[in-house]
């Protein structure tokens, strides 16, 4: 009796301990200090850059609200502008016809993985600048309707505001967030981002998704539902229970939009601002003093006749840029052998010194965009060599981070599932959506970076060729010595290449994450060379003892344990992973996987991996 009442108090304790943690766990609304540009949160998080990472996870399935605009009305040109996968994307919101144009101004539920990156949480997208009109401000308060910010966008960029052109690539971080503890316990399990629009109300938003006013006031930093107003063109976080429904959506009529042709004008900071009016064809800019010139936005015609086609534009460097950014390529600032990171315009870049393959990389890289691929941001030509910047990875390789000790504390299930998804979606990207669609050749763990919140994008695109290019799939090009154990059968043997020949690649990345060994390493018997993928597939191959062999699988960094102190089992988690790895690694091509179904597949284990956590850390 004495035990169940200890074990109680100590459950007890430990909720008040969660709770304590959380102080002031809701997010804060922002206001119209969401359309200043020139904002700081250097005294703490900001709720005019993003919303801050308070949950009780660090990742999570989060849903943001974007309406239908001209150039952004299906459902192909939306995935490609969030980032997110055209197949979800419909299905949730029950439309079968992915080309079908759809009514100006119709709200559509957009599915994305948000992660606390820093101190504030963001989904991310990427976006190539279409017209010398383009601005952060417009950027984030028209194309993205205010689910992003200009002062993020500021942030997460190397350009400078009055520097940006036609063809650069810009990463944008999403407004979402989180469920906190206390939202959590009461049954919360995904938070909205919603834009609010003309007439709308905390009343009248509750009555639409069924929700209580004092919770969605509460979800806001507001502590009653009168205490203050809210301003169309902000937006507000909605707590639901269960994933939002096409039926809550509406269209806003197009004699609404028109009706509300006027601007709400506010000084902050001394800079006058005029906030958009999104809907509709007819918008409305702010007019900015850019070096003395008054400028108005216009919308170019001639963007809505290929907005896919447009290739960013990478900056030309000078040698002294490079040479200043690296201390002169100083030793101390060497990562290998002809690779240095450095600062420009105090963004972290790396420089890389290319062979033969660095104008096939840079070409390629000008034509995809996607935040799981890496970024080039330029290049310099020099004495008969060829320098290119990229954007700075602070972990390093994946293969480095999982071999180094240094990083087991980060070593977990979720970390290791967000990286795998990370790649998945980078891959689907190039197979599906890059145009023309590309087979990356050479997936391995040396060639994926980790950022320093632990976000993956796949590098090294010198053995890229285009899915479409040879109808044959054949392939003279030999991978490097660094991909053997990730080459595909079809490959080896006939030299045949396909999008099935990253699909095999990527499933022995997957069992990587999930043993933490080598792709080939040496056995610790004899000293011989032992392919991981055989290693597995052989201990999988009898499913009524698959099971008892995963402990001998697994790596042991991944074993969690229980606030109690007793091991969580987890074996449920590994079996189904390394179930998808296989299927990745049919000797068969036509039998493996997509890229497609692969991410849907990590999507619901990474889903199911958070909740069970929760359970447990709760």
């Amino acid at each position: 009796m004495v035990c169940t009442f200890d074990m109680n108090l100590f459950i007890f304790m430990l909720v008040l301990l969660l709770f304590a943690i959380e102080s002031g766990g809701q997010q804060m609304y922002s206001g119209n200090l969401a359309l200043d540009c020139d904002n700081s949160d250097q005294s703490g998080p900001s709720p005019a850059f993003l919303y801050t990472c308070n949950g009780l996870q660090p990742s999570c399935a989060s849903f943001l609200i974007f309406r239908t605009q001209p150039l952004y009305n299906t459902i192909m040109t939306i995935s490609k502008l969030m980032s997110t996968d055209p197949i979800e994307l419909a299905s949730i919101n029950n439309i079968t016809n992915s080309n079908k144009i759809l009514p100006l101004n119709k709200e559509l539920i957009i599915p994305v993985t948000c992660s606390c990156l820093g101190q504030y949480y963001q989904a991310n997208t990427s976006f190539v600048i279409h017209s010398n009109s383009d601005t952060y401000f417009t950027i984030a308060n028209y194309t993205y309707e205010g689910l992003t910010t200009c002062d993020s966008l500021q942030r997460s960029n190397i350009y400078d505001q009055y520097d940006l052109h036609p063809g650069q690539n810009l990463q944008i971080p999403l407004r979402c967030a989180c469920p906190t503890v206390s939202q959590s316990m009461v049954g919360v399990k995904y938070l909205l981002t919603y834009l609010i629009t003309w007439k709308d109300s905390i009343q009248k938003l509750s009555n639409r998704f069924k929700i209580s006013s004092q919770d969605l006031a509460l979800a806001n930093g507001f502590s009653s539902v009168e205490e203050k107003e809210i301003y169309p063109f902000t937006t507000l976080l909605i707590p639901l229970s269960h994933e939002p429904l096409s039926s809550q959506t509406r269209t806003l009529g197009h004699k609404q939009s028109l009706s509300k042709r006027y601007v709400i004008a506010g000084t902050v900071g001394g800079i006058a601002l005029a906030i958009l009016s999104f809907v509709g064809i007819l918008l409305w800019r702010r007019n900015r003093v850019n070096k003395g010139e008054i400028v108005k936005w216009v919308l170019p015609k001639d963007i809505q006749l290929g907005i896919a086609s447009v290739d960013q534009i990478l900056k030309i460097y000078r040698f002294e840029e490079l040479e200043e950014a690296s201390d002169g390529f100083s030793p101390q600032n060497r990562l290998s052998a002809s690779v240095y990171k450095g600062s420009l315009k105090e963004k972290k870049v790396v420089i890389k010194q290319m062979g033969a393959n660095a104008p096939k990389e840079v070409k390629i890289l000008q034509k995809i965009n996607h935040f799981n691929l890496i970024g080039l941001y330029g290049f310099c030509e020099y004495d008969r060599a060829c320098y290119l910047v990229y954007e700075y990875m602070e972990n390093g390789s994946l293969k480095e981070w999982l071999q180094d000790k240094a990083f087991q504390e980060n070593q977990t299930w979720n970390n290791r599932i967000r990286i795998g998804l990370d790649v998945a979606k980078g891959l689907q990207y190039l197979h599906n959506f890059a145009s023309p669609a590309y087979v990356h050749k050479d997936i391995n763990s040396s060639n994926i970076l980790l950022s320093k919140d632990l976000r993956a994008k796949i590098s090294k695109f010198g053995l890229a060729r285009s899915a479409e290019k040879d109808q044959n799939g054949n392939s003279s090009i030999k991978c490097p010595f660094e991909s053997k154990g990730y080459l595909a059968p079809e490959y080896l043997e006939d030299g045949f290449v396909t999008t099935k020949t990253d699909v095999y690649a990527f499933g022995v990345v997957l069992l990587e994450l999930i043993t933490g060994r080598k792709a080939v390493y040496e056995h610790d018997d004899d000293g011989e060379e032992v392919m991981l993928s055989e290693v597995v597939l052989s201990s999988m191959c009898d499913e009524k003892y698959a099971k008892d062999k995963l402990k001998y699988l697994i790596d042991p960094c991944l074993q969690a344990r229980h606030p109690l102190g007793f091991v969580i089992d987890q074996d449920e988690l590994a079996l189904r992973l390394i179930k998808l790895s296989i299927a990745c690694l049919e000797p068969e091509p036509a039998r493996r996987l997509s890229m497609n179904d692969i991410v849907s597949t990590l999507m619901l284990i990474q889903m199911d991996a958070q909740n069970s956590e929760a359970m447990f850390t709760a």
